[in-house]
């Protein structure tokens, strides 16, 4: 704490109250010394609070630096694929599952648009696992925030089961993407006025006349990349734009993690690299079964995990991935 600025006046107050109370035995001084003394130590908690404070708020930032993503929240983005409507259906199926998962948790969503939302403060994930140095049985509860809770979940979905639309009886596959996207703060990600291209448009979505008459939607188009975003939800054109930001640097973000990923040796993989394309688990309906292709293990209860019991799965992939990293410490 040598650099904290608060602890040359620390030092000058404890060096005041020692002088005070080497003449708290003095007749006609000792009643003042002990005033002064109380009224010093009450400054004294002031400041080492303030230290303290200080210096916590130092270490967070040291911790941010290291892996920014550690206290990050996560916007969740839904994307159908093969399956024509059947696809559309099952994108917000998923949405649906993720919504109740995070509201069983104590998170807080915020819809930015029809397909994603924007997940925020922490939840408590109780997991057990086997040390492989001791082979003994490992507990603890631990707190996650939204990115770290959900990044593994990155990767195309798909589902067998009878559309509602099918006459005829026939199972279907159908797939959506998700990505699990963190949350970016504007020092870790440069980004130039120049390369960006804003365009605004009334809302079509939900939200009342405000929202739907006046130019408050917007589409940003990063030049470099080819990134584009569309943001509607609030009624205010100036609050998109900062939400429209907040995405696209979350997204180059991504980019440049997933090139980092790449240069590790496969042996990482077996969770897989939390990429869009990556194909990491299906829901059967004929056979009520969910399975998870990465790490082989299979869950029954489709309809209840459908209706957010997420925590079985999520907390298998957390404790296989708590062997990995003791085994290649990454």
């Amino acid at each position: 704490m040598n650099n904290n600025p608060y602890q040359t006046q620390i030092n000058q107050i404890s060096t005041k109250i020692q002088e005070n109370q080497k003449i708290l035995s003095d007749p006609d001084l000792g009643d003042l010394a002990q005033q002064e003394i109380k009224k010093l130590q009450q400054q004294l908690e002031t400041l080492k609070k303030a230290a303290a404070d200080y210096q916590e708020s130092l270490e967070e930032q040291e911790e941010a630096q290291k892996k920014p993503t550690a206290k990050s929240s996560a916007i969740l983005e839904l994307r159908a694929g093969a399956g024509g409507d059947e696809a559309k259906i099952w994108a917000n199926d998923l949405l649906r599952m993720y919504t109740r998962y995070c509201q069983n948790k104590g998170l807080e969503i915020e819809f930015i648009d029809d397909l994603v939302i924007k997940i925020s403060h922490s939840t408590k994930l109780k997991l057990a696992f086997t040390d492989p140095q001791t082979s003994q049985e490992q507990a603890l509860e631990k707190t996650f925030y939204p990115y770290e809770l959900l990044k593994h979940e990155s990767g195309v979905h798909r589902v067998q089961r009878v559309p509602t639309t099918e006459t005829q009886g026939r199972i279907h596959t159908s797939t959506a993407s998700v990505a699990i996207l963190p949350e970016i703060k504007s020092h870790a990600i440069k980004i130039r006025d120049e390369d960006l291209r804003w365009e605004f448009m009334r809302s079509s979505g939900a939200g009342g006349q405000s929202v739907n008459k006046t130019s408050s939607a917007v589409r940003l188009t990063h030049e470099p990349s080819g990134i584009v975003v569309r943001v509607s939800q609030e009624r205010k054109q100036l609050q998109n734009r900062a939400i429209a930001l907040e995405l696209l640097r979350s997204q180059l973000w991504t980019i440049e993690e997933e090139k980092r990923v790449n240069k590790i040796e496969n042996a990482r993989s077996a969770i897989g690299r939390n990429m869009r394309a990556e194909k990491i688990r299906t829901y059967n309906f004929p056979q009520n079964r969910v399975t998870d292709h990465r790490i082989n293990e299979s869950w029954h209860q489709l309809d209840s995990i459908l209706e957010g019991e997420l925590d079985p799965i999520i907390t298998t992939i957390k404790q296989k991935l708590i062997l990995e990293e003791n085994k290649f410490s990454l």
